[in-house]
Protein backbone atom coordinates (compact mmCIF):
# COMPACT_ATOMS: atom_id res chain seq x y z
CA UNK A 1 0.00 0.00 0.00
CA UNK A 2 1.49 3.33 -1.05
CA UNK A 3 1.27 6.60 0.85
CA UNK A 4 -0.47 8.50 -1.98
CA UNK A 5 -4.23 8.10 -1.52
CA UNK A 6 -5.56 6.02 -4.37
CA UNK A 7 -2.23 6.48 -6.16
CA UNK A 8 -3.34 9.86 -7.56
CA UNK A 9 -4.01 13.42 -6.37
CA UNK A 10 -6.80 14.16 -8.88
CA UNK A 11 -9.44 11.52 -9.57
CA UNK A 12 -9.52 12.18 -13.32
CA UNK A 13 -5.99 10.80 -13.74
CA UNK A 14 -7.00 7.21 -13.08
CA UNK A 15 -6.56 4.84 -16.02
CA UNK A 16 -7.40 1.13 -15.99
CA UNK A 17 -4.54 -1.31 -15.68
CA UNK A 18 -3.70 -3.03 -18.95
CA UNK A 19 -2.78 -6.71 -18.67
CA UNK A 20 -2.42 -6.11 -14.94
CA UNK A 21 0.07 -3.25 -15.42
CA UNK A 22 -0.90 0.21 -14.11
CA UNK A 23 -0.28 3.22 -16.35
CA UNK A 24 2.28 5.75 -15.11
CA UNK A 25 3.74 8.51 -17.26
CA UNK A 26 7.41 9.38 -17.29
CA UNK A 27 7.53 12.38 -19.64
CA UNK A 28 5.68 14.24 -22.37
CA UNK A 29 6.74 16.30 -25.36
CA UNK A 30 4.86 17.78 -28.30
CA UNK A 31 1.91 15.48 -29.14
CA UNK A 32 3.39 12.51 -27.29
CA UNK A 33 3.45 11.01 -23.82
CA UNK A 34 5.69 8.17 -22.59
CA UNK A 35 4.87 5.58 -19.92
CA UNK A 36 7.37 4.50 -17.29
CA UNK A 37 8.48 1.56 -19.44
CA UNK A 38 9.50 3.97 -22.21
CA UNK A 39 6.63 3.31 -24.63
CA UNK A 40 5.47 6.35 -26.59
CA UNK A 41 1.79 7.21 -27.20
CA UNK A 42 -0.02 9.83 -29.24
CA UNK A 43 -1.73 11.86 -26.55
CA UNK A 44 -5.35 13.03 -26.86
CA UNK A 45 -5.80 14.03 -23.21
CA UNK A 46 -3.20 16.83 -23.43
CA UNK A 47 -3.36 17.82 -19.78
CA UNK A 48 -7.18 17.79 -20.00
CA UNK A 49 -6.96 20.59 -22.54
CA UNK A 50 -4.11 22.55 -21.00
CA UNK A 51 -1.63 22.10 -23.83
CA UNK A 52 -3.02 23.56 -27.06
CA UNK A 53 0.58 24.13 -28.28
CA UNK A 54 1.74 20.64 -27.31
CA UNK A 55 3.61 19.38 -24.29
CA UNK A 56 6.82 21.08 -23.14
CA UNK A 57 6.90 23.73 -25.87
CA UNK A 58 10.49 25.09 -25.97
CA UNK A 59 9.40 28.74 -25.70
CA UNK A 60 7.32 27.99 -22.61
CA UNK A 61 10.11 25.98 -21.01
CA UNK A 62 12.61 28.79 -21.67
CA UNK A 63 10.31 31.43 -20.19
CA UNK A 64 9.50 29.55 -16.99
CA UNK A 65 13.11 28.42 -16.56
CA UNK A 66 14.24 32.03 -16.67
CA UNK A 67 11.53 33.01 -14.18
CA UNK A 68 12.63 30.21 -11.85
CA UNK A 69 16.23 31.29 -12.05
CA UNK A 70 15.26 34.79 -10.90
CA UNK A 71 13.24 33.52 -7.92
CA UNK A 72 9.81 31.97 -8.09
CA UNK A 73 8.21 33.60 -5.05
CA UNK A 74 9.15 37.23 -4.31
CA UNK A 75 5.96 37.72 -2.18
CA UNK A 76 5.48 41.27 -3.44
CA UNK A 77 4.34 42.70 -6.78
CA UNK A 78 6.54 42.01 -9.77
CA UNK A 79 6.66 43.27 -13.34
CA UNK A 80 5.51 39.96 -14.79
CA UNK A 81 1.95 40.33 -13.48
CA UNK A 82 1.06 43.43 -15.48
CA UNK A 83 2.85 42.06 -18.55
CA UNK A 84 0.78 38.88 -18.39
CA UNK A 85 -2.43 40.81 -17.73
CA UNK A 86 -1.80 43.01 -20.76
CA UNK A 87 -0.98 40.05 -23.00
CA UNK A 88 -4.07 38.13 -21.89
CA UNK A 89 -6.64 40.93 -22.05
CA UNK A 90 -5.50 41.89 -25.52
CA UNK A 91 -7.63 38.94 -26.61
CA UNK A 92 -10.63 39.22 -24.26
CA UNK A 93 -12.37 42.29 -25.66
CA UNK A 94 -14.38 44.32 -23.13
CA UNK A 95 -13.19 42.05 -20.34
CA UNK A 96 -10.10 44.18 -19.89
CA UNK A 97 -9.26 43.59 -16.23
CA UNK A 98 -7.81 40.38 -14.81
CA UNK A 99 -7.01 38.76 -11.48
CA UNK A 100 -4.75 35.72 -11.66
CA UNK A 101 -5.37 32.58 -9.63
CA UNK A 102 -3.71 29.18 -9.61
CA UNK A 103 -6.53 26.91 -10.76
CA UNK A 104 -9.78 27.07 -12.65
CA UNK A 105 -11.70 26.09 -9.53
CA UNK A 106 -10.25 29.09 -7.71
CA UNK A 107 -11.13 31.36 -10.63
CA UNK A 108 -14.77 30.24 -10.64
CA UNK A 109 -14.95 30.65 -6.86
CA UNK A 110 -13.62 34.21 -7.15
CA UNK A 111 -15.93 35.08 -10.05
CA UNK A 112 -18.94 33.94 -8.02
CA UNK A 113 -17.75 36.01 -5.06
CA UNK A 114 -17.44 39.08 -7.29
CA UNK A 115 -20.95 38.49 -8.63
CA UNK A 116 -22.43 38.21 -5.15
CA UNK A 117 -20.76 41.40 -3.94
CA UNK A 118 -21.66 43.31 -7.12
CA UNK A 119 -25.34 42.35 -7.11
CA UNK A 120 -25.98 41.96 -3.40
CA UNK A 121 -27.54 38.57 -4.12
CA UNK A 122 -26.42 35.11 -3.03
CA UNK A 123 -27.50 32.43 -5.52
CA UNK A 124 -25.42 31.26 -8.49
CA UNK A 125 -27.30 29.39 -11.22
CA UNK A 126 -25.14 26.84 -13.04
CA UNK A 127 -25.93 24.46 -15.86
CA UNK A 128 -27.04 21.00 -14.78
CA UNK A 129 -24.30 18.52 -15.80
CA UNK A 130 -21.82 21.36 -16.21
CA UNK A 131 -18.44 21.23 -14.49
CA UNK A 132 -17.27 24.49 -12.96
CA UNK A 133 -14.65 23.23 -10.55
CA UNK A 134 -14.60 21.03 -7.49
CA UNK A 135 -15.26 23.59 -4.73
CA UNK A 136 -18.32 22.92 -2.59
CA UNK A 137 -20.50 25.73 -3.90
CA UNK A 138 -20.42 24.64 -7.54
CA UNK A 139 -19.60 20.95 -7.16
CA UNK A 140 -23.32 20.30 -7.38
CA UNK A 141 -25.28 18.89 -10.27
CA UNK A 142 -22.20 17.65 -12.13
CA UNK A 143 -22.61 15.08 -14.90
CA UNK A 144 -23.38 11.69 -13.40
CA UNK A 145 -25.09 13.08 -10.31
CA UNK A 146 -28.75 12.45 -9.56
CA UNK A 147 -29.43 16.20 -9.55
CA UNK A 148 -28.10 16.76 -13.06
CA UNK A 149 -31.05 14.97 -14.68
CA UNK A 150 -33.46 17.44 -13.00
CA UNK A 151 -36.27 14.88 -12.89
CA UNK A 152 -37.98 16.25 -9.77
CA UNK A 153 -40.72 18.87 -9.91
CA UNK A 154 -38.69 21.25 -7.78
CA UNK A 155 -35.51 22.90 -9.02
CA UNK A 156 -32.39 21.28 -7.50
CA UNK A 157 -30.73 23.70 -5.10
CA UNK A 158 -27.94 23.29 -2.57
CA UNK A 159 -26.82 26.12 -0.32
CA UNK A 160 -25.94 28.95 -2.73
CA UNK A 161 -26.15 27.02 -6.00
CA UNK A 162 -29.18 26.22 -8.14
CA UNK A 163 -29.43 24.41 -11.48
CA UNK A 164 -30.98 25.01 -14.86
CA UNK A 165 -31.22 22.82 -17.94
CA UNK A 166 -28.68 23.50 -20.67
CA UNK A 167 -30.33 24.25 -24.05
CA UNK A 168 -33.79 24.60 -22.47
CA UNK A 169 -34.92 28.11 -23.40
CA UNK A 170 -38.07 28.04 -21.24
CA UNK A 171 -36.17 26.88 -18.17
CA UNK A 172 -34.13 30.08 -18.20
CA UNK A 173 -37.36 32.05 -17.81
CA UNK A 174 -38.61 29.69 -15.09
CA UNK A 175 -35.33 30.06 -13.20
CA UNK A 176 -36.03 33.68 -12.35
CA UNK A 177 -39.67 32.94 -11.57
CA UNK A 178 -38.44 30.34 -9.08
CA UNK A 179 -35.81 32.53 -7.44
CA UNK A 180 -35.37 36.29 -7.13
CA UNK A 181 -31.95 35.99 -5.49
CA UNK A 182 -29.87 35.03 -8.56
CA UNK A 183 -26.57 36.91 -8.57
CA UNK A 184 -25.23 35.33 -11.75
CA UNK A 185 -25.76 32.65 -14.32
CA UNK A 186 -22.63 30.54 -14.78
CA UNK A 187 -22.47 29.07 -18.27
CA UNK A 188 -19.94 27.20 -20.39
CA UNK A 189 -19.79 27.68 -24.17
CA UNK A 190 -20.08 23.88 -24.36
CA UNK A 191 -20.92 21.24 -21.75
CA UNK A 192 -17.51 19.64 -22.13
CA UNK A 193 -17.62 17.31 -19.14
CA UNK A 194 -21.05 16.04 -20.17
CA UNK A 195 -19.75 14.89 -23.55
CA UNK A 196 -19.12 18.12 -25.49
CA UNK A 197 -22.77 19.15 -25.85
CA UNK A 198 -22.95 22.29 -28.00
CA UNK A 199 -25.30 25.18 -27.25
CA UNK A 200 -28.38 25.39 -29.45
CA UNK A 201 -28.42 28.37 -31.85
CA UNK A 202 -29.35 31.50 -29.89
CA UNK A 203 -29.30 29.77 -26.51
CA UNK A 204 -26.33 31.61 -25.00
CA UNK A 205 -27.72 34.96 -26.12
CA UNK A 206 -31.08 34.02 -24.58
CA UNK A 207 -29.43 33.19 -21.25
CA UNK A 208 -27.64 36.53 -21.29
CA UNK A 209 -30.74 38.55 -22.19
CA UNK A 210 -32.94 36.95 -19.52
CA UNK A 211 -30.23 37.26 -16.87
CA UNK A 212 -29.71 40.94 -17.57
CA UNK A 213 -33.46 41.63 -17.63
CA UNK A 214 -33.64 40.18 -14.14
CA UNK A 215 -30.65 42.02 -12.69
CA UNK A 216 -28.19 39.12 -12.73
CA UNK A 217 -24.78 39.11 -14.36
CA UNK A 218 -23.30 36.49 -16.67
CA UNK A 219 -20.16 34.48 -15.91
CA UNK A 220 -18.66 32.49 -18.78
CA UNK A 221 -16.67 29.53 -17.52
CA UNK A 222 -13.98 29.31 -20.19
CA UNK A 223 -11.37 27.46 -18.16
CA UNK A 224 -11.53 24.65 -20.70
CA UNK A 225 -12.63 26.46 -23.87
CA UNK A 226 -10.86 29.81 -23.62
CA UNK A 227 -8.11 30.14 -26.28
CA UNK A 228 -8.92 26.65 -27.57
CA UNK A 229 -10.96 27.61 -30.66
CA UNK A 230 -9.67 31.16 -31.21
CA UNK A 231 -7.28 33.72 -29.78
CA UNK A 232 -9.66 34.73 -27.04
CA UNK A 233 -12.93 33.49 -25.59
CA UNK A 234 -15.04 30.91 -27.39
CA UNK A 235 -18.18 32.54 -26.00
CA UNK A 236 -17.40 35.78 -27.82
CA UNK A 237 -17.41 33.95 -31.15
CA UNK A 238 -20.81 32.47 -30.23
CA UNK A 239 -22.40 35.85 -29.52
CA UNK A 240 -22.09 35.78 -25.72
CA UNK A 241 -20.90 38.97 -24.00
CA UNK A 242 -20.38 38.02 -20.34
CA UNK A 243 -19.54 40.39 -17.51
CA UNK A 244 -16.93 37.97 -16.15
CA UNK A 245 -15.11 34.98 -17.58
CA UNK A 246 -12.86 32.41 -15.99
CA UNK A 247 -9.83 31.23 -17.96
CA UNK A 248 -7.11 28.67 -17.36
CA UNK A 249 -5.64 25.55 -18.96
CA UNK A 250 -4.58 26.78 -22.42
CA UNK A 251 -3.40 30.19 -21.17
CA UNK A 252 -0.41 28.61 -19.42
CA UNK A 253 0.45 25.67 -21.67
CA UNK A 254 0.63 23.18 -18.82
CA UNK A 255 1.90 25.55 -16.10
CA UNK A 256 -0.57 26.01 -13.24
CA UNK A 257 -2.31 29.33 -13.83
CA UNK A 258 -5.86 30.59 -14.22
CA UNK A 259 -7.69 33.85 -13.81
CA UNK A 260 -10.85 35.92 -13.86
CA UNK A 261 -11.28 38.52 -16.58
CA UNK A 262 -14.03 41.09 -16.32
CA UNK A 263 -15.32 44.47 -17.34
CA UNK A 264 -13.88 47.48 -15.50
CA UNK A 265 -17.31 48.18 -14.03
CA UNK A 266 -17.67 44.76 -12.41
CA UNK A 267 -14.02 44.42 -11.41
CA UNK A 268 -14.22 47.81 -9.65
CA UNK A 269 -15.51 46.00 -6.57
CA UNK A 270 -12.13 44.29 -6.35
CA UNK A 271 -10.28 47.57 -6.88
CA UNK A 272 -12.22 49.06 -3.95
CA UNK A 273 -11.35 46.11 -1.73
CA UNK A 274 -14.95 44.97 -1.39
CA UNK A 275 -14.09 41.47 -2.64
CA UNK A 276 -11.67 39.35 -0.63
CA UNK A 277 -8.95 37.93 -2.85
CA UNK A 278 -5.66 36.35 -1.88
CA UNK A 279 -3.40 33.41 -2.69
CA UNK A 280 0.30 33.10 -2.03
CA UNK A 281 0.98 31.66 -5.45
CA UNK A 282 -1.56 33.70 -7.44
CA UNK A 283 0.14 35.54 -10.27
CA UNK A 284 3.59 34.23 -9.35
CA UNK A 285 6.52 34.89 -11.72
CA UNK A 286 6.56 31.36 -13.15
CA UNK A 287 2.83 31.41 -13.94
CA UNK A 288 2.88 34.87 -15.49
CA UNK A 289 5.94 34.03 -17.56
CA UNK A 290 4.03 31.04 -18.94
CA UNK A 291 1.06 33.28 -19.80
CA UNK A 292 3.24 35.80 -21.63
CA UNK A 293 5.06 33.12 -23.60
CA UNK A 294 1.82 31.32 -24.44
CA UNK A 295 0.03 34.45 -25.62
CA UNK A 296 3.01 35.26 -27.82
CA UNK A 297 2.58 31.88 -29.54
CA UNK A 298 -1.21 31.85 -29.70
CA UNK A 299 -1.58 35.32 -31.22
CA UNK A 300 0.00 33.94 -34.40
CA UNK A 301 -1.55 30.46 -34.28
CA UNK A 302 -3.61 29.44 -37.29
CA UNK A 303 -6.64 28.32 -35.30
CA UNK A 304 -8.66 27.57 -38.42
CA UNK A 305 -6.06 25.06 -39.54
CA UNK A 306 -6.00 23.35 -36.12
CA UNK A 307 -9.80 23.19 -36.03
CA UNK A 308 -9.82 21.75 -39.54
CA UNK A 309 -7.42 19.00 -38.45
CA UNK A 310 -9.82 18.04 -35.70
CA UNK A 311 -12.79 18.05 -38.03
CA UNK A 312 -10.86 15.84 -40.43
CA UNK A 313 -10.10 13.37 -37.66
CA UNK A 314 -13.73 13.37 -36.53
CA UNK A 315 -14.81 12.57 -40.07
CA UNK A 316 -12.28 9.74 -40.34
CA UNK A 317 -13.44 8.28 -37.01
CA UNK A 318 -17.09 8.30 -38.05
CA UNK A 319 -16.14 6.86 -41.45
CA UNK A 320 -14.14 4.05 -39.83
CA UNK A 321 -17.24 2.76 -38.06
CA UNK A 322 -19.71 3.47 -40.88
CA UNK A 323 -19.37 -0.01 -42.35
CA UNK A 324 -19.03 -1.90 -39.06
CA UNK A 325 -22.01 -4.14 -38.36
CA UNK A 326 -23.76 -3.28 -35.12
CA UNK A 327 -21.56 -0.33 -34.16
CA UNK A 328 -22.20 3.26 -35.17
CA UNK A 329 -20.26 6.30 -34.06
CA UNK A 330 -21.06 10.01 -33.95
CA UNK A 331 -18.99 12.87 -32.55
CA UNK A 332 -19.85 16.14 -30.85
CA UNK A 333 -17.84 19.23 -30.00
CA UNK A 334 -15.34 21.46 -31.77
CA UNK A 335 -12.33 20.51 -33.85
CA UNK A 336 -9.80 20.63 -31.02
CA UNK A 337 -12.00 18.94 -28.42
CA UNK A 338 -14.76 16.41 -29.05
CA UNK A 339 -16.47 13.31 -27.70
CA UNK A 340 -17.02 9.99 -29.46
CA UNK A 341 -20.52 8.55 -29.07
CA UNK A 342 -21.37 4.94 -29.87
CA UNK A 343 -24.66 6.05 -31.34
CA UNK A 344 -26.25 7.04 -34.65
CA UNK A 345 -26.37 10.68 -33.52
CA UNK A 346 -24.70 12.85 -30.90
CA UNK A 347 -26.84 14.28 -28.08
CA UNK A 348 -28.17 17.82 -27.93
CA UNK A 349 -28.94 17.83 -24.20
CA UNK A 350 -27.92 16.01 -21.06
CA UNK A 351 -30.91 13.67 -20.91
CA UNK A 352 -30.03 12.38 -24.37
CA UNK A 353 -26.38 12.13 -23.37
CA UNK A 354 -27.17 9.91 -20.40
CA UNK A 355 -29.22 7.62 -22.66
CA UNK A 356 -26.40 7.38 -25.20
CA UNK A 357 -23.37 6.70 -23.00
CA UNK A 358 -21.87 3.25 -23.45
CA UNK A 359 -19.21 2.77 -20.74
CA UNK A 360 -18.28 -0.74 -21.90
CA UNK A 361 -17.59 0.29 -25.50
CA UNK A 362 -15.84 3.48 -24.40
CA UNK A 363 -13.49 1.48 -22.19
CA UNK A 364 -12.96 -1.11 -24.94
CA UNK A 365 -12.08 1.68 -27.38
CA UNK A 366 -9.57 3.07 -24.87
CA UNK A 367 -7.95 -0.34 -24.28
CA UNK A 368 -7.64 -1.14 -27.99
CA UNK A 369 -6.31 2.34 -28.74
CA UNK A 370 -3.78 2.10 -25.93
CA UNK A 371 -2.51 -1.23 -27.20
CA UNK A 372 -1.82 0.53 -30.52
CA UNK A 373 -0.09 3.58 -29.07
CA UNK A 374 -3.02 6.02 -28.92
CA UNK A 375 -3.96 7.38 -25.49
CA UNK A 376 -7.62 8.33 -24.91
CA UNK A 377 -9.89 8.94 -21.94
CA UNK A 378 -11.53 5.69 -20.80
CA UNK A 379 -14.67 7.05 -19.15
CA UNK A 380 -18.16 8.18 -20.14
CA UNK A 381 -18.31 11.81 -21.30
CA UNK A 382 -14.57 11.68 -22.01
CA UNK A 383 -13.02 13.89 -24.66
CA UNK A 384 -10.34 13.81 -27.34
CA UNK A 385 -8.13 16.90 -27.53
CA UNK A 386 -5.87 17.95 -30.36
CA UNK A 387 -3.02 20.43 -30.34
CA UNK A 388 -1.29 22.53 -32.94
CA UNK A 389 1.44 19.88 -33.25
CA UNK A 390 -0.90 17.05 -34.26
CA UNK A 391 0.06 17.35 -37.93
CA UNK A 392 -1.33 15.75 -41.12
CA UNK A 393 0.75 12.59 -40.78
CA UNK A 394 -0.35 12.13 -37.18
CA UNK A 395 -4.03 12.59 -38.06
CA UNK A 396 -3.59 9.86 -40.67
CA UNK A 397 -1.87 7.62 -38.13
CA UNK A 398 -4.64 8.16 -35.59
CA UNK A 399 -7.30 7.47 -38.21
CA UNK A 400 -5.58 4.22 -39.19
CA UNK A 401 -5.49 3.13 -35.55
CA UNK A 402 -9.22 3.86 -35.23
CA UNK A 403 -9.87 1.89 -38.41
CA UNK A 404 -8.14 -1.12 -36.83
CA UNK A 405 -10.12 -0.66 -33.62
CA UNK A 406 -13.37 -0.58 -35.59
CA UNK A 407 -12.54 -3.97 -37.01
CA UNK A 408 -11.94 -5.40 -33.55
CA UNK A 409 -15.20 -3.92 -32.21
CA UNK A 410 -17.27 -5.28 -35.09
Amino acid sequence: MGHLVGGISSAGRALPALDGVPFLTSRSSGPYIWDNSGRRYIDTALGFGATIVGHAHPAIIDAVSQALSLGSMPAFAHTGEEAAATALTTATGPLSRVIFTNTGSEAVHLACRIARVTTGRSQIAKMAAGFDGWYDDVAFGNAGSSEAAMKANTRPTKARTTLLRFNDFDDVERLFDDCEDIAAVLVEPMLANAGCILPAPGYLQHVEAVARRNGAIVIADEVLMGFRTRFGLTGHSLGLTPDLATVGKAIGSGIAVAGVVGTPEVMAACERGEVTRAGTYSGNPVATAAVCATMDILKDLNYNAVLAQGDRLRGRIEQAFATVDGVRVATSGYGTVFTIWFSEESPTNYVQAVAKVDPARTKMFHVEARRRGLLTMPFSFGRMYLSAVHDDAMIDEMAEIVQNIAGVMR
